[in-house]
């Protein structure tokens, strides 16, 4: 085992994931190695979530593995959202942990190693300001995690809406959005690395801007890099917040190709009165009116949208005007999660009244006919051709995705034929399943 090496676990989403990549770079441009093998690294790192109750689980659960493991010359960090809020109940839990660094300061994690490596250290050392500091003083490295030939960039983090069930502020502060001209350098930066979709994300795309004094940020960087980075084939944003869908915004999707015809807008519920208790935006009539601008001025745009299921006070009959509403809508695209109780934020107030098996046959209930609806919608591209990046290859089949498709949480394109990963192809489909389509590769790569 050489000195400086480092083994890193990253839990949860993927604006994580682009904190864990980062620490990884800082870390690696101090002459650390990154290691697959935990037993041979000299520290090891894990990047935890505390969104939700099965979250914060599997965060402990893997601390608990590596500290069981950790031999007295290797040192255990916890970082992430979870040490940020529960940092000393992380550390009870989990004996054998020697540092604890919260997520508002991911970027001091060479200075945490370094200090745990020249200090003896009976007790966990705790890194965990409360200043909200998060998307500032990121110490050059690039806010982005890379995969195949896609790359997360993260454009702002924390989050200033009052949402009722969502710890997110707690943990992370208000929004603070970074610097237009970073990101425009990061993104030539991707660019220039072979990069071809760019996701953009952070808690909330839609309030890009709003601490920096921009009005209508969000529409003002997308047109700025596909100005300033106009060969990034695809520009997808991510986590969009009802009611700050603008008409300009529309409008820039519209007509800039590169961004593509995908929207995500996590809507939660669909009935005014459990919105309301969930402190979200509670006009359906919005969500309506603006989908159908946006279906009838983008076309072939591809909605994706997050419900919760059993939020307290949930009534079958709020729960069926769920239900009638992603009839109605359509959506290409549904995550669901059953409520989870989560202590400190204002929804506390209201316990967690429904029961369980409620909230299970509720969220079964929702999947069925989401599943129903994406499989008549997938069987609509039947005979069309679609771009597809390819992500894989495997004995004369190609894997990737379409512009319906973000990384991980949407379906694949499976197509006969031969392609290199990272190339964009064009794919003829002739089959469909609720969650993937199947085709035949019709030419050679393209450039958009």
């Amino acid at each position: 085992m050489t000195k400086k090496t480092f083994h890193l676990v990253s839990l949860g989403c993927a604006k994580n994931t682009v904190d864990s990549d980062s620490m990884a770079q800082l870390l690696m441009d101090d002459g650390y190695e990154p290691i697959d093998n935990p037993q041979k690294a000299g520290v090891l790192i894990v990047n935890t979530c505390g969104f939700i109750g099965p979250a914060k689980e599997e965060s402990i659960n893997t601390l608990k593995e590596l500290a069981k493991n950790k031999r007295s010359n290797q040192l255990l960090i916890a970082a992430g959202c979870l040490t940020q809020r529960y940092g000393v109940e992380v550390a009870r839990q989990v004996p054998g942990i020697d540092g604890i660094l919260g997520t508002r300061r991911w970027m001091d994690i060479l200075q945490v190693v370094e200090q745990l490596r020249d200090t003896p250290h009976p007790e966990p050392l705790y890194h965990l300001p409360e200043a909200a500091t998060v998307g500032a003083d990121e110490h050059g490295a690039i806010r982005a995690s890379i995969a195949g030939a896609s790359a997360y960039l993260k454009v702002a983090d924390g989050c200033r809406r009052p949402c009722a069930f969502c710890a997110i502020p707690l943990i992370k502060g208000t929004a603070v959005s970074r610097p237009l001209d970073t990101i425009v350098a990061e993104a030539r930066e991707l660019q220039e690395m072979g990069i071809r979709e760019l996701i953009l994300i952070a808690q909330d795309t839609t309030d890009y801007g709003h601490d920096l004094g921009m009005k209508e940020g969000l529409a003002t960087l997308l047109e700025t890099l596909t100005d300033q980075v106009p060969d990034m084939d695809w520009i997808r944003v991510m986590y969009s917040y009802p009611g700050y869908v603008t008409d300009r915004m529309i409008e820039v999707m519209a007509s800039r190709k590169q961004i593509l015809p995908y929207l995500d807008i996590p809507l939660q519920h669909a009935h005014p009165k459990t919105l309301l208790r969930m402190k979200r935006p509670a006009n359906i009539e919005w969500v309506h009116k603006t989908l159908a601008k946006m279906r009838a001025s983008i076309p072939n745009l591809a909605i994706r949208t997050t419900f919760i299921v059993g939020y307290p006070g949930e009534t079958e009959e709020e729960f069926q005007a769920l239900m009638d509403f992603v009839q109605e809508i359509r959506f290409d695209r549904v995550g669901a999660f059953k409520f989870s109780f989560e202590p400190g934020t204002s929804s506390e107030a209201l316990g967690d009244s429904v029961p369980e098996e409620v909230k299970t046959e509720r969220w079964e209930r929702l999947m069925a006919t989401q599943q129903n609806i994406s499989l008549q919608i997938n069987q609509s591209y039947v005979g069309k051709t679609l771009d597809v990046l390819v992500e894989g290859v495997d004995k004369g089949l190609v894997i990737g995705r379409s512009y319906r498709d973000a990384p991980e949480i949407d379906g694949l394109v499976f197509a006969e034929g031969q392609a290199e990963i990272g190339e964009m192809v064009k794919v003829k489909i002739s089959g469909a399943l609720a969650y993937d389509l199947s085709g035949t590769l019709l030419q050679s790569p393209i450039k958009l």
